[in-house]
């Protein structure tokens, strides 16, 4: 049996937004221990507010702070929390209609456990030690048996609003290529590319995907390709990526390698990056134990005719 092979993969970027006047308010009034909601013409209490009525469409701007207790309408039990989740321990999500609401809010119940937890139960929130203008200044919400809280009547109206949030994005997962992607990776840990032909079109796709993007027949005929390339389209980095040892600004390039009908992505070095440009003929540079070139840099050649790339780009 080939092995079978497998990467951890991460994808995270911070993904930043300005607040209008209302999330504003909502993430100011968290920060000073408020919950404000936003009043619909027609009586309702929306929490979380929102800008506009989902109803009716109509422009919403009349908060009213509504209290930290409310009443279980909907939960599922976590039993084994993420990274990032508002609490380490088992808990359960639960949606929440505040006193005062017409409306339920998203968040985190600490409970013992499932037995513990039920439509209908009373609830107040937790609020968290350090609070910053987030949702997570409500750390989560906790069993709760005394009288429903009061609110009070601040109308959204802060001395220091907030005007704009960073969230961290972040997904992680594991990935497992297929058949023709572990072919071609293989093939890298040797210092070659390999793509795969499609039998009706006769293209060489690289990196290979055991089928034709074309045609849509399965492809297996392994063709070898490069290691010399054209650039065929690129750009400039100019913000330096979390994590990445390599200062800006560089190019990012397509190159269409010598023998394939598809360009792939790599970095071009070896060269000021405002002296990089279409048709510049490239080769792979490897390091050491890589199982992949770093970069590519200028192979001195001429630089490759438009008409030889143009159906690449």
């Amino acid at each position: 049996m080939p092995e079978v092979l497998r990467a951890p993969l991460v994808v995270e970027f911070p993904f930043t937004r300005s607040l209008g006047p209302v999330q504003s308010a909502f993430l100011t009034g968290l920060r000073e221990r408020v919950v404000l909601g936003v009043r619909t013409s027609d009586g309702r209490i929306l929490v979380p507010p929102v800008e506009y009525d989902p109803v009716t469409a109509e422009e919403l701007r009349d908060l009213v702070e509504v209290a930290p207790t409310g009443t279980v309408t909907t939960w599922a039990w976590n039993h084994e929390p993420r990274r990032g989740q508002p609490l380490d321990t088992p808990f359960a999500w639960v949606l929440v209609r505040l006193d005062g609401a017409g409306t339920a809010l998203l968040h985190a119940l600490d409970a013992p456990g499932p037995d513990a937890v039920h439509t209908g139960m009373r609830v107040r929130a937790r609020w968290a030690g350090d609070r910053t203008g987030a949702i997570t200044d409500i750390a989560c919400f906790e069993p709760y048996d005394g009288e429903p809280e009061q609110p009070g009547d601040h109308t959204g109206e802060f001395t220091d609003p907030l005007a704009g949030i960073t969230a961290p994005a972040r997904l992680d997962y594991t990935y497992s290529p297929g058949r023709a992607q572990s072919d071609y990776i293989n093939a890298l840990s040797e210092r070659r590319t390999v793509g795969e032909r499609c039998p009706s079109c006769r293209k060489v796709y690289v990196p290979p995907r055991g089928a034709c993007p074309t045609c849509g027949v399965a492809t297996a005929e392994h063709v070898e390709v490069g290691p010399r390339g054209t650039v065929t389209t690129f750009c400039i980095v100019n913000i330096k990526a979390k994590n990445l040892d390599i200062e800006v600004p560089y190019v990012y390039a397509h190159i269409a390698l010598d023998g394939a009908d598809l360009a792939l992505h790599a970095r071009i070095g070896g060269i000021p990056y405002d002296q990089v440009r279409m048709g510049l003929r490239v080769e792979p540079v490897w390091t050491e134990g890589a199982r992949y070139p770093d970069h590519y840099r200028p192979t001195g050649e001429p630089d490759a005719d438009y008409d030889t790339y143009k159906e690449l780009l």
